[in-house]
Parts: structure tokens; sequence; C-alpha cells
């Protein structure tokens, strides 16, 4: 065994970053690392329960009734109360989401900066991983070496010959990039020169212009399948490192429930999930079910936190949580909201997708999936029940295509994106150690 490291990781507080985190961690406890969660406070108990040790953080004063909050709920809350503008153009949410989330980030960032620093002060880390899009300044004044993780569509590294990040655009156009770029700065250039000139004060290094985040000096790591990557537009220097997945290994098995194990000849099985943010907008997931549930398929569905204000039809099973890395593989397709997590594990498991963007960085996801014919995206307020029923009959039936992905993610499970991961986070901290 390696010598042992006591390693920090910070994700952002959404299911997203911090199941990303779990899988890296997961794999550092097994080689016999002390691995520490920096968590947003509502996550209490549960990473604990996964063999990490817990010393949390608040993003915001706590709830004055004093009752604990379920995990991740600064942001489904703060989701539920924009989701209207989920129904604009991109261009049209910078102003109006995209704007108010990074504000949201920062005032999080700068609150939880005392916390932090006496987090860092107790932990004493040998390495620090940060999944998040924001700077938090503690981690880069902490005497230990910051390796960043980028668990978003990849475009949030940004280069002339890519899409805007966030903006959903196709690579192969660039007639709407320009406009949606001034439109970015416009909106967001003094909100971050006030970011970037308090992350000075607190002692770190300036930003780089119009971004919320530092890339390490030390590695970078990102989540994404060689198959889908826009290294050959946009290559990155020899600190960043790909891991084609992250499948963490720490859900339980699912087994499949007699209603869909049972399928009549030429019914399909597949897994719905607008992620634990997306499935908060009722009204989506109600118009969801009644489309899906006159087809002849079998669903599983991930309910998500509103799971008590609708009901799913006859031919489909679901809970407000489920085991999702255990299910993907199980199932022939996957309707999702372009999450990078669900994006890249359904690409692990080779699995086609219909993508139906709500936010950030799923227009990109949903964007790539379609244009590299991967699966298919639509409109996600205003598809057609014709439309969703011809996505499902064409992905279905394409049967080069569903054998193209099951190859490429035998080869995405054989490149073993978790052990690339832990591996760069382990030598960072190692030759920081024994420096």
């Amino acid at each position: 065994m390696a010598e042992q490291l006591t390693v920090l990781f910070l994700p952002e507080s959404a299911y997203g970053p911090t199941n990303q985190c779990i899988g890296l961690g997961h794999k550092l406890l097994q080689r016999g690392h002390r691995v520490v969660f920096a968590a947003e406070s509502s996550w209490k108990g549960k990473l604990e329960a996964l063999g990490f040790v817990e010393d949390l953080v608040d993003l915001a004063p706590p709830p004055a009734d004093g009752d604990d909050q379920d995990a991740g709920q600064f942001w489904k809350d703060f989701i539920r109360e924009t989701a209207p503008e989920f129904r604009k153009p991109t261009i049209e949410q910078l102003e109006t989401f995209v704007k108010p989330t990074w504000q949201a980030l920062i005032d999080g960032a700068m609150y939880c900066e005392p916390q932090l620093k006496a987090i860092v002060e107790r932990v004493k880390p040998d390495v620090v991983v940060e999944d998040n899009v924001l700077c938090f300044p503690a981690l880069m004044t902490s005497g230990a070496p910051f390796v960043r993780v980028v668990s978003c569509n990849p475009l949030e590294m940004r280069g002339p010959s890519i899409a805007p990040t966030f903006s959903g655009y196709a690579q192969d156009n660039k007639g709407p990039w320009p406009a949606f770029i001034d439109q970015y700065r416009s909106t967001h250039f003094e909100m971050w020169s006030a970011f970037n000139e308090w992350v000075q004060q607190q002692g770190a290094p300036a930003l780089p212009e119009l971004e919320f985040i530092h890339e390490s000096e030390a590695a970078n790591l990102y989540v994404y399948p060689k198959e889908a990557d826009y290294t050959d537009v946009r290559p990155l220097n020899d600190t960043w490192h790909r891991m084609d997945s992250s499948v963490r290994e720490t859900d339980d098995n699912y087994q499949l429930p007699e209603k869909v194990r049972n399928r009549p000849e030429g019914s399909a099985l597949i897994y719905l999930s607008l992620g634990s943010l997306g499935s908060a907008d009722v009204a989506l997931m109600k118009r969801l079910v009644d489309v899906l549930g006159k087809t002849p398929h079998r669903f599983i569905v991930s309910k998500g936190p509103q799971h008590d204000e609708f009901e799913l039809a006859d031919n489909m099973v679901g809970a407000e949580f489920l085991p999702q890395t255990t299910i993907i593989n199980q199932v022939d397709l996957v309707i999702t909201h372009g999450g990078n997590n669900t994006t890249t594990e359904s690409l692990h498991f080779g699995k086609p997708m219909i993508v139906l963007p709500l936010f950030w960085d799923q227009y990109d996801n949903a964007q790539r999936i379609h244009e590299l014919g991967f699966g298919i995206r639509l409109d996600t307020y205003s598809f057609t029940d014709k439309e969703m029923l011809g996505a499902l009959d064409t992905l279905l039936g394409d049967h080069d295509l569903r054998q193209k992905l099951a190859t490429q993610g035998e080869h995405i499970r054989a490149r073993d994106g978790l052990s690339v991961g832990a591996n760069v986070i382990e030598s960072v901290g190692l030759a920081h150690k024994n420096r």
C-alpha cells in the first residue's frame, strides 16, 4: 500500500458532483487513504455512512427552525424557484438563470470561506480536490496542491473552435456563437470582476478573465468519454487528464421488479431520469408519464424530490431515489436531462439516449449526443407526442447504432476512468507529501 494520504474533497452540493466525488473517494479509501468531505451540511450522515470523514460547511445561514435539510436542498430550492426560466432560449437564460446561478454560487463561497479555512487547518490535507465551477480561495491558499475536477460537459474548458459553454449550439454552425459570447460578457463581466477582486483579497491568485475558477498547476481531471470529446478541435495541455467515465461502485444492486422484468415481445426497458433537480418540475414529469404511459414499453422512473406529487403509469415502476449506476446497464435506452453523470454513465454502458435539457451544461450534452448520432435531442417543453414516440422507435430500432454504442461502452469501461482519476490524485498528494 502507498503511504497514507489525507485527501480533502469539496464537491458542489448537487448530487452530480457529489456522487462523482464519492466514486473517486471510494477508490482512494480502498487504497488505504483518509478521505474527508467538506461537503455542504445537508449531506450530514450520508457520506460518513460510506466510510468518509465529514467536516461539513454551510453555504447560507441555517434554517431558522433548526430543521435538517435534505441532501442538496439548497440547490433543489433554487432550481424549483427558477424553473420557469428553463423554457427560454439559452441566450436569454444568461441574464435570467445563468447569472443568478453564478451569484448564488458566489454568495455561498463567500459565506463559507471562514469555515473552509478552519477545516483546512483541522484536516491538514496532503491534496485538495474540488469538483465545482467556482473558486473557493481557502482551497487555493491551503498549502496543499489543488486538483480541479470538471464533471460538467468539457465545453467548460473554453476555446475559439468549440461552441460557447451553456449555449447548446451546434459544433458545425458557428453563426450564432459570437452573439452568445457577447451576451455572456455583457451579463457577467461586472459580477465576475467583483468576485475576482474578492478572491484576490483572500490571498488567492487572480482569475482568468470571465473564468470563475482557476486551472490547477498540479493536475486537472475531467469526465467525458474519448468518443464524445472535443480535444480534436480544442487540445488541452498536459495538466489535463481525461476520465472517460466515473461510475461509482457504492450503489446497491438493483433487482428488476417483476412488473418490468416480464415484458411482452417487442417491449423495451427504458430508464427515465431528469436528475434530482430536473425532476422537481412536476408538470414536466406528469407530461412524460402521460406520453410514455401509452407506449408498449416498460419504464424505471427516478421520481426525485417531488415524488409524492405525481403517480406513475401502469407500465412504470420507480422511487424517489434509485441506484442509477446499477440500473442503466440493464435497460435498452435512457431518457435523460443531459446531466453529465447520466450522459457519461449511459455511454459507459453503451446505451442510446433521448435528451431533454433544462439548464446549464445539459444543453451542451444534449447537442453533443445529438450531433454525434448517439441519441436524439428533443425540445424539453414543446416536444410533441409524435416526436417522442418517433425518437423511441428510431433509437430502439437502430440495431447498428445499438451495437456501435455497446462496443464503445466496452472500450470506455476498459479504460477505467475511476482508477485514472484516483491515480492522478494519489500521485499529486504523494509528490507533495514526500517533497
